[in-house]
């Protein structure tokens, strides 16, 4: 018995080792095939795929982990995404590098994620999702009008001409040169993307898998049971809707430096309900699954809108319906089918199936035996 437990560990060892080196291969491989067979448009939706999967990765914890409702989530986007315009920028003449900003940002998101975990730690489900979408919301007014008396923000036109990223003396703005191989600048771009999203999904495990991890989801199960067992919820909570925060700071810098503009109008309510959908259509508490959510709420909506009008033309010889218009109608019927047929996800976790399925703990237990 222990030797076929061996060997089956040493399959599944070697499994993982090959399953990671084929999807190194096309991670490393996907910017070159995207862009030549798509064009830059759609490698430019794929570098925001990887943006919008930092920020439900962070939205993750606090949702997903904890099981706190945080509707206000993109309000952190903005935080991060304003202080690189503001420190990098001609608007205060400013010019800090990306490595001083990104970390301050991450810390100043942070900071503001306990400011609004604080006052609502008493509160949970609709109540504390109704506060924290306030929360959002007085940001982004606040961002468009700290225009006077002093202008900070220039409030609802936004501040424009940000500095690209770059890396010492590098900027990803123009073709990188590397080894005779010219790497162009949205190539450059995503394997910046690539590799902070790839860490932040490594500190999310090591977070999941720690005793943090577990006292999160204690709380999320039962917050009684979870406080009479000696779990602290009120600074385990804080942690949480800091540390979704701060991942939320890091991809709002990133996004300002790729944009090079950003403005009120890019952090409303709709993209919190976009990043919320991330989590609960691709599995909360899954990071593979958020992931998956991520990509496809990405992607999916762009594709409907570039497909929309071609088949139009296709069957009927005129577009009947504005694409734009179809492309909300056909997002919409696809997120109400995955949840009367998906509801507990694309790629759920396996407790999260088991519950849905209505199985009770000991049923889990005899499974296991």
């Amino acid at each position: 018995m222990t030797t076929l437990t061996l060997e089956s560990l040493r399959h599944d060892k070697r499994a993982a080792i090959a399953a990671t080196a084929v999807l190194g291969l096309v991670l490393a491989v996907l910017p070159f095939a995207v862009g030549n067979a798509l064009g830059n448009s759609w490698l430019r939706i794929v570098d925001f795929a990887l943006l919008y999967i930092m920020l439900a990765l962070g939205l993750n914890i606090v949702v997903g982990f904890a099981g706190l409702l945080d509707m206000g989530y993109i309000a952190f986007y903005a935080v991060g995404a304003y202080l690189y315009a503001l420190l990098a920028s001609p608007h205060f003449g400013l010019h800090v590098p990306i490595w001083v900003i990104i970390p301050c940002g991450a810390v100043l998101a942070g900071f503001a994620g306990a400011l609004l975990g604080a006052p609502t730690l008493r509160l949970r489900g609709d109540y504390l999702a109704i506060v924290t979408l306030g929360f959002g919301e007085i940001v982004r007014i606040f961002m468009n009008n700290l225009n006077a008396p002093v202008n900070i923000t220039n409030g609802p036109q936004g501040i424009s001409g940000i500095d690209p990223i770059h890396l010492g003396g590098i900027t990803l703005a123009k073709p990188l040169t590397f080894l005779g191989f010219t790497i162009p600048s949205l190539h450059a771009y995503y394997f910046l993307f690539l590799a902070l999203a790839l860490l932040i999904i490594f500190v999310t495990i090591r977070l999941e898998d720690s005793r943090i991890g577990r006292a999160w989801v204690a709380i999320r199960e039962d917050e009684i049971a979870a406080k009479a067992c000696g779990i602290n919820t009120r600074n385990i909570k804080l942690l949480a809707f800091t540390m979704g925060a701060s991942f939320g700071g890091v991809a709002g810098g990133l996004f300002a430096g790729f944009q090079g503009f950003v403005s009120p109008e890019s952090f409303n309510l709709m993209e919190s309900v976009m990043v919320l959908c991330m989590v609960v259509l691709g599995g909360m508490g899954h990071i593979p699954g958020v992931i998956l959510g991520g990509l496809m709420l990405t992607v999916l909506p762009e594709f409907f809108r570039h497909s929309a009008g071609p088949v139009q033309q296709a069957i009927f010889g005129k577009i009947l319906l504005d694409p734009e218009a179809l492309r909300m109608l056909l997002f919409g019927l696809a997120l109400v089918l995955v949840m009367l047929y998906r509801p507990a996800g694309l790629w759920p976790s396996t407790t999260r199936r088991r519950e849905f399925k209505g199985e009770s703990t000991t049923d889990v237990l005899k499974e296991g035996e």
